[in-house]
């Protein structure tokens, strides 16, 4: 075996190291200061309407709450206190409350329309159930 197939086979071990440049260059565009994800993020500007759909526990569907996104910061557009942020990927994590009823939740904005996923209590009961938003 010639040095340059024993170094080779040490390294034959540890396939992430082929990756590396791969996730390098992965990692720095996703990096929180790039400036590509930081124009995206502005993509998602606007008034959003959000819909709660219970699908486990005892609380009602069809709650409506606004809610406002301006670069990353999610916060409320009225109808109770909303505060989160959105990545330029569109990914969004989100807490919301309105009164003793709090919930948290995540998902993705694409476009003018967003899906997810929330999990709280609501008046008293634990719930969890999905959410769809449009842009207005």
């Amino acid at each position: 075996m010639t040095h340059s197939d024993q170094s080779m086979a040490r390294f034959a071990g540890f396939p992430s190291l082929r990756w590396f440049p791969v996730l390098a260059i992965l990692a720095t565009a996703a990096a929180p200061g790039s400036a590509s994800a930081t124009a995206r993020a502005g993509a998602y500007n606007g008034t959003w309407t959000t819909v709660f759909a219970t699908t486990r526990g005892n609380c009602s569907s069809g709650y409506s709450v606004p809610f406002t996104v301006s670069g990353r910061r999610v916060s409320s557009a009225g109808g109770g206190r909303v505060s989160g942020s959105v990545n330029g990927a569109g990914r969004v994590a989100v807490h919301v409350s309105v009164g003793a009823s709090q919930a948290s939740g995540g998902g993705r904005l694409v476009g003018n329309s967003g899906a997810g996923s929330w999990s709280g209590i609501i008046t008293g009961d634990r719930c969890s159930g999905t959410w769809q938003a449009t842009r207005s």
